[in-house]
C-alpha cells in the first residue's frame, strides 16, 4: 500500500520540473512586445500617434543570428524613434569588451534603418571601462547620443523636446538632472517634454517639474515576478522593489519603465521575458 504512492509522486515530481524547465526557458529566450497608449492633452495633434519603441537593459543580449529576433520584434512596432535607455553592453559579462561592442555595432546598424535611434549612457557603459568606444562607434552609425542634451522633434508646424540624462556614474561635475530640466524649461518654454533616463526613481523630481513622460529602465523587471509583486528584487539587491515594469503616474507625469531585454544579474528572468516596449502618444 506504501508504494502505490510512489509513481504518482514521481510523476508529480517530473511535471512541476518539466513546468518549471519551460518557465525558466522562455523567461530567457522568448521577447514580449508591450504596448502602452498615454494620452495628453498638451500634446499637440500632429503627434497624436507617435509609436517610441524602448530598449533598456540589452547587456550585450543576442536572440539569434544576428539577433535577427530582436531586429525583427522592433520591425514589426513599426516605431517611429528608438530610444535605448541604458546598458548596451555589460561590466560583468563573461565576453570580452570588443566581443561586446561587436555585438552593440551588428544591431546598431540595423536599428538606424527602422528608424532614428536615441540613446543615454546606463551605469554598466561606465563601469566596463569601454564607455568612448561606444560612444564613438554609435555616433559613427548615425545614433543621436543624448548627455544631459535634448532634441527638438518636429511634425508639420508643431514640436516637442526628446531630452535624455547620462547615467549617475558618468563624469561628476555633470550637470544633476533637476538642473537640467530647468535649463530646458528656461529655454523652451511648456513644450511637451519626453526624457530618456536609465535609472528608475526619480518620478516625484519630474512630476514636481513637469516633464510629461520619462522613459527608463535599469530594474530588470524585479527579476524574479510572482503575482502581486513589483518583482522581488532590485538593482540594488533589495527586497521588493519599486517602480520595476510598465507605467507609474505621478501628477500630470507618467513614467514607463521597461523590464529590460538582457540579464547580468546572476539570478534567472522568472516569469519576466525579456521586454521591448512601444509607447504611443496620443492626444486628447
Amino acid at each position: 500500500m506504501k508504494h502505490r504512492w510512489i509513481l504518482p509522486i514521481i510523476a508529480l515530481a517530473l511535471l512541476i520540473a518539466i513546468f518549471s524547465a519551460f518557465l525558466f526557458y522562455d523567461s530567457l529566450t522568448r521577447i514580449e512586445t508591450t504596448e502602452y497608449e498615454l494620452n495628453y492633452p498638451a500634446l499637440p495633434d500632429s503627434f497624436s500617434g507617435f509609436r517610441i519603441a524602448v530598449l533598456s537593459d540589452i547587456h550585450a543580449a543576442v536572440f539569434g543570428e544576428n539577433n535577427w529576433k530582436l531586429i525583427s520584434k522592433i520591425i514589426d512596432a513599426n516605431p517611429d524613434i528608438i530610444a535605448i535607455t541604458g546598458d548596451f553592453i555589460d561590466k560583468h559579462e563573461t565576453l570580452p569588451p570588443e566581443s561586446q561592442l561587436e555585438i552593440a555595432e551588428k544591431l546598431t546598424k540595423s536599428l538606424v534603418t527602422i528608424a532614428p535611434v536615441y540613446y543615454v549612457t546606463g551605469n554598466h557603459e561606465w563601469d566596463s571601462g569601454a564607455i568612448r568606444p561606444l560612444l564613438s562607434m554609435l555616433e559613427e552609425r548615425g545614433v543621436h547620443v543624448l548627455r544631459n542634451s535634448y532634441v527638438i522633434l518636429e511634425k508639420g508646424e508643431s514640436s516637442i523636446i526628446l531630452a535624455g540624462t547620462d547615467d549617475p556614474n558618468g563624469p561628476a561635475d555633470m550637470i544633476k538632472p533637476d538642473d537640467f530640466v530647468r535649463k530646458i524649461l528656461a529655454s523652451e518654454g511648456d513644450r511637451f517634454i519626453v526624457l530618456l533616463e536609465h535609472r528608475n526613481h526619480h518620478l516625484p523630481l519630474y512630476s514636481e517639474l513637469g516633464v510629461d513622460l520619462v522613459l527608463s529602465g535599469h530594474a530588470h523587471g524585479g527579476i524574479i515576478r510572482l503575482p502581486f509583486t513589483d518583482g522581488l528584487i532590485g538593482p540594488s539587491r533589495e527586497w521588493f522593489p519599486s517602480y520595476t515594469s510598465g507605467v507609474y503616474s505621478m501628477g500630470d507625469t507618467n513614467m514607463v519603465v521597461s523590464r529590460g531585454i538582457g540579464n547580468h544579474t546572476g539570478w534567472p528572468r522568472f516569469l519576466n521575458n525579456p521586454q521591448i516596449v512601444v509607447v504611443v502618444l496620443r492626444s486628447n
